[in-house]
């Protein structure tokens, strides 16, 4: 069975490798566990919630908005 990408998954991990960081360093910075971070990259975690969303968009320093396009 094959796990569906979603777009925040695509976004998060675009914008985590344009800035170099790893999915560790990522957790640290957005303040949710690395776990989270690596469900959410492989798709186990379709529909992350919107503090976690806020969180990682924070770190990014870019809008939620930006995140889920």
């Amino acid at each position: 069975m094959s796990k569906e990408i979603s777009t925040i998954a695509k976004n998060i991990r675009k914008n985590r490798k344009k800035i170099g960081i790893s999915q560790d360093k990522l957790s640290k910075l957005a303040d949710v566990s690395h776990n989270t971070i690596i469900k959410i990259e492989s798709g186990s975690i379709k529909n992350p919630t919107i503090r976690t969303v806020q969180k990682i968009a924070k770190a990014f320093n870019i809008s939620v908005d930006k995140l889920l396009r």
